[in-house]
């Protein structure tokens, strides 16, 4: 919710994810995964790709999957551990269409992905089914386990790795800029799905024009009940401005940062991991059997570029910068039926103008006051 009467929606149910799932293997060493979404109030595609296995350590998929970039993000819907994910996420590519080579080598002591891509702005999803123009994306990851193996047991959990990517944006579509949630314009979003930033300078339109590199170093803990999470994002776009008679056209390099880190720990006992949590006692009330229990915790931020402003962006609506902290519990029934929920608090920096006449004006609306949203779900999942 919002303690402001100018936003609308603050209170109601949301149908989140509604994602029918249809996988299988054909021919032995042929996987396929086709994932429609009917959430939001719209159909679209999230998954569909054919996966080739030759060994463990050499795979080759083809279609539509998530970008090798964020842990987070790459992190299953149903395993992570609040109802959003954090402002990392704004960063990293969310899913696009091409090509990868992967694999698990020794076991998953070590992972990698190398993907060409069609190439995809900031917290996108690729729905045009096309490239901006004829240079693909390229994107990369590495993670490692490395004490897998070993005999220090506490930490069998520990990973680590990096991941990135490269790619040219030369484009007239505002779709090589950042993901539009939350408003109209492209920009980047709260926890509460609501944008605090976006591309709208007072005179002219924004648009991706040049190289967009990203760089994410990555780790995760996991022993016992306790899980931990910590990412940083750098996302490093140039941009252009367009021009008119009385001001010429301006281009900038700007560098974007978020980072987040996360705890977990199950109160019952069980194990945490990277893949959620199992309950030992299923719910069962005749038996007296409650499932599993998890508290979790988070905090995030992100940063940008300060050469935005003015000349990308309206410092008198959109933040300059956004941290937020997030509490929470999730309460698994079964290993297929989660009830969780969560608090988050955000604040802003900048933003928060009035508009013409004094009216209120997207992002301002959001960056006025700190963002303040409780979050329930239940999910099912099989």
């Amino acid at each position: 919710y919002f303690d402001d009467s100018d936003i609308a929606g603050n209170d109601g149910f949301l149908l989140r994810r509604a994602r029918p799932i249809l996988q299988g293997t054909v021919f032995r060493d042929f996987d396929f995964l086709f994932v429609p979404d009917f959430g939001g109030g719209s159909a679209q595609i999230f998954d569909a790709y054919l996966n080739y296995r030759h060994e463990p350590w050499l795979q080759l998929r083809a279609g539509k999957f998530k970008s090798p970039i964020g842990l987070e993000q790459l992190q299953s819907d149903v395993n992570i551990l609040f109802n959003e994910r954090s402002l990392v996420t704004d960063l990293v590519p969310n899913r696009d269409i091409g090509f990868q080579l992967w694999g698990d080598i020794a076991g998953g002591l070590l992972s990698y992905q190398a993907a060409m891509l069609n190439g995809v702005g900031d917290g996108r999803n690729n729905t045009i089914n096309a490239g901006f123009n004829g240079s693909p994306d390229f994107s990369g990851r590495l993670f490692a386990l490395p004490f897998r193996n070993t005999g220090v047991t506490a930490l069998h959990g520990l990973g680590i790795g990096v991941a990135g990517s490269y790619g040219f944006v030369s484009s007239n579509n505002p779709a090589g800029l950042p993901a539009s949630t939350g408003g109209t314009l492209p920009g980047y979003a709260t926890i509460g799905q609501q944008q605090f930033f976006a591309y709208n300078p007072a005179v002219g339109t924004v648009v991706a024009n040049g190289n967009h590199w990203r760089l994410s170093p990555q780790a995760y803990y996991y022993f016992g009940p306790l899980g931990l999470m910590a990412e940083y994002a750098i996302s490093n776009q140039r941009v252009t401005r367009s021009g008119t008679l009385a001001l010429p056209a301006l281009s900038a390099n700007l560098q974007n940062t978020a980072w987040q880190i996360a705890a977990s720990w199950v109160l019952t006992g069980e194990d945490a991991s990277f893949n959620g949590v199992v309950p030992r006692h299923p719910f069962d009330i005749a038996n007296g059997q409650w499932g599993a229990f998890q508290i979790i915790g988070r905090y995030s931020a992100l940063d940008v570029d300060d050469d935005a402003f003015p000349t990308f962006s309206n410092p008198n609506y959109s933040a300059s910068s956004a941290t937020g902290w997030s509490a929470g519990i999730n309460w698994y029934l079964h290993r297929n039926i989660r009830l969780n929920a969560s608090y988050s608090y955000t604040t802003f920096t900048g933003g928060g103008g009035a508009g013409p006449g004094g009216g209120a004006v997207a992002p301002a609306i959001v960056t006025r006051q700190p963002e303040q949203v409780f979050f329930t779900r239940v999910q099912l999942s099989f």
